[in-house]
């Protein structure tokens, strides 16, 4: 089973608690999506291999570490997963990007996919799959299935609020998948919204309704 944790770092906690509150304005959701992403990022990327380089200090030669050059994707499911993508590259700015469309079909109330855009090198990859939400755990299965069918082995989501329904859907589906979280909330309400939650991420970072 692949690791599941919750980052509760005071500052992340603090950050989460101003982004819930619906006064919150699109311009300060925005600003804090990115932050809380990268905060997140540090614990995320905790266990980035390394290599040993040698340098010059000046005092002396001597030999040290640096990242190994493991290659990077981070893949935002769209709309609202764009939110979190440069908090996490402010941290890893030789990342490559790609994208995963989804919607919601209004009849059966399940995602469809309409969009995907990957690396070539996919498959060689370090990815990191990000929505804010892990809400029914539908989207983030489906992309996870999509970049699995694409070679990709070595996943990871991260999100900001997930409902316990969507951390189990996703780990039954996937049980190789590491995920993180800043929150893990009480459920999910009749609509398939997070409670207590945040509302819906895509309308808030985006000024839609």
């Amino acid at each position: 089973m692949g690791k599941f944790q919750v980052i509760s770092h005071p500052l992340i906690q603090h950050k989460l608690s101003i982004l819930r509150r619906t006064a919150t304005s699109t311009k300060e959701f925005r600003e804090l999506v990115n932050e809380i992403a990268m905060l997140m990022g540090y614990e995320v990327l905790r266990d980035l291999p390394l290599e040993d380089v040698e340098i010059e200090t000046p005092i002396t030669k001597t030999v040290q570490k640096r990242l190994s050059g493991k290659k990077l994707a981070i893949v935002p499911i769209l709309r609202a997963g764009i939110g979190m993508v440069d908090g996490l590259l402010s941290l890893t700015p030789a990342a490559k990007v790609g994208h995963i469309g989804m919607y919601r079909d209004e009849e059966t109330l399940q995602p469809v996919e309409y969009l995907v855009k990957l690396p070539v090198d996919i498959d060689q990859r370090q990815i990191f799959l990000v929505d804010p939400m892990l809400a029914t755990g539908g989207s983030a299965v489906l992309a996870v299935n999509s970049l699995k069918k694409r070679g990709a082995s070595n996943i990871r989501f991260v999100c900001l609020v997930a409902a316990p329904e969507g951390v189990k859907t996703l780990q039954e589906a996937h049980p190789d998948i590491d995920i993180y979280t800043a929150a893990l909330d009480e459920k999910l309400n009749e609509q398939g919204y997070i409670v207590p939650g945040l509302g819906d991420a895509g309308d808030r970072l985006f000024g839609t309704k």
